[in-house]
């Protein structure tokens, strides 16, 4: 059965507005690590981003494993979406730079953390109610 869609417009909204996301990774045993996070996507690079402290477990998880598949899933009430893709850490200064800018929009400006990374995820599948038709 094929799920609904949304317009391109009101999927964008639906990743500003501000609400709690998860993050879900294999750890090397192959459980799930799932943890909740701050998630901003740039739908014209289709390009989610996650900021976060170098020395956490998803970040040291990720960056010894480049490319592993990642998912960010949102929900209110019922409608929700999830982004699917290849994730990478980055410590480049600006990448770091333009997520905390991105961050700050959605959620608010972060505190201010010299150990920050970015992880990137290369969006290439979405899910959901939430989810642009077309």
């Amino acid at each position: 059965m094929n799920e609904p869609t949304v317009a391109a417009e009101e999927f964008a909204e639906f990743w500003r507005e501000r609400r709690l996301c998860m993050l879900a990774s294999a750890r090397p045993d192959g459980s799930i690590h799932l943890v909740p996070v701050g998630v901003t996507y740039d739908a014209e690079r289709r390009l989610a981003r996650v900021i976060c402290d170098g020395g956490s477990y998803k970040a040291r998880n990720l960056a010894a494993h480049p490319g592993a598949r990642v998912s960010v899933s949102q929900v209110q009430g019922r409608r929700w979406s999830t982004l699917e893709g290849a994730a990478r850490v980055s410590r480049d200064p600006e990448a770091v730079a333009e997520a905390v800018r991105r961050y700050a929009e959605r959620y608010r400006r972060p505190r201010e953390n010299p150990e920050r990374v970015v992880i990137e995820i290369a969006v290439d599948r979405m899910l959901g109610n939430v989810r642009p038709g077309g």
